[in-house]
């Protein structure tokens, strides 16, 4: 459904510079007031956005998860913002949950709160959270209004090539924050296609198709699962539609050189040294043609591998 909302998007005229109509339906679909929607030409922009306003501000340090995405630090170093170990000593927080690349909840949420309540501003990048199969977030519905909280819809819908999202400001967030943030977005940051996006995202046939859509990818990850273990593959705990997994290699085969002989067969995945995890990988859960293709690939891998070695 979403799809159809993109293909069917009339792309000749821009959209409406102030969003208003799609602010409006963002902040009923979560329950806020339309002020706290700030719209983003993607998530990227936004966490760059963001940590220009915090750099104006005053900020000076910046705390980061231990895996996570590169997005945050490149945008804290752009910034002249310092990393540091230390929750209390940051002036923003990051964290995301379910996080990524293990799909798991995020450590420490209870001390991250408490840096936010002491002043500090927490972004909760929610980009998984459509995608979550098991367990549930560390922040309470009331916690979750005293921190920013940045949604990616395109990742649930599978159109990761419509660039669009949105952040909901804390409840409590000043006005002159929100002001530099707009004052800081370029126009239009949105296209047409990135409104049919959002506002698709906001129907309830729509979500009712993804709720549904999660039993799919319960049963798909448990035979994926097995399929890695039956490789000798060890697989991380995860709680989304995507796990962390550390492939069996051979002495003399690196896992660069698998990835490379992988994407020879047609298979692509996601070396995790970037997000600090090396020699492991990230996958998303696939049907199962995909699932035996992998396993067929990686056999031809392995046996390639012996061929040259021996």
């Amino acid at each position: 459904m979403a799809q159809a909302a993109v293909a069917l998007t009339d792309a000749s005229a821009y959209p409406d510079a102030s969003y208003t109509a799609l602010r409006t339906q963002l902040a009923s679909f979560h329950g806020v007031s339309l002020q706290r929607v700030q719209l983003a030409a993607s998530a990227s922009e936004f966490i760059f956005r963001i940590t220009a306003v915090a750099a104006q501000q005053g900020a000076s340090a910046v705390w980061l998860p231990t895996h996570s995405y590169g997005d945050y630090a490149q945008a804290a170093h752009a910034h002249g913002l310092k990393p540091t170990a230390s929750l209390h000593d940051a002036s923003l927080l990051w964290a995301c949950e379910p996080s990524s690349p293990h799909g798991q909840s995020q450590a420490n949420m209870a001390h991250w709160l408490q840096a936010v309540d002491d002043g500090a501003t927490g972004i909760l990048d929610r980009a998984y959270e459509p995608l979550r199969l098991a367990g549930a977030g560390s922040l309470s519905d009331a916690q979750l209004q005293r921190v920013w909280q940045l949604w990616t819809p395109n990742k649930a819908l599978c159109l990761t090539g419509v660039r669009a999202a949105y952040a909901i400001a804390p409840v409590d967030c000043p006005s002159a924050m929100l002001l530099q943030l707009e004052q800081l977005c370029p126009s239009w940051p949105i296209g047409a296609h990135g409104v049919s996006l959002l506002t698709a995202w906001t129907q309830a046939d729509v979500q009712a198709w993804l709720a549904d859509s999660l039993d799919t990818l319960r049963l798909w990850k448990m035979q994926q699962i097995a399929r890695c273990e039956a490789m000798t593959w060890t697989c991380l705990p995860s709680q989304t539609n995507f796990y962390v997994a550390r492939p069996s290699l051979p002495v003399g085969l690196t896992l660069a050189q698998a990835l490379s002989n992988l994407r020879a067969e047609g298979i692509q995945l996601r070396d995790t040294t970037s997000f600090g995890l090396p020699d492991h990988v990230r996958l998303s859960v696939q049907p199962p043609a995909a699932q035996c293709a992998l396993q067929t690939a990686w056999a031809r891998v392995l046996a390639e591998h012996q061929k040259v070695a021996s």
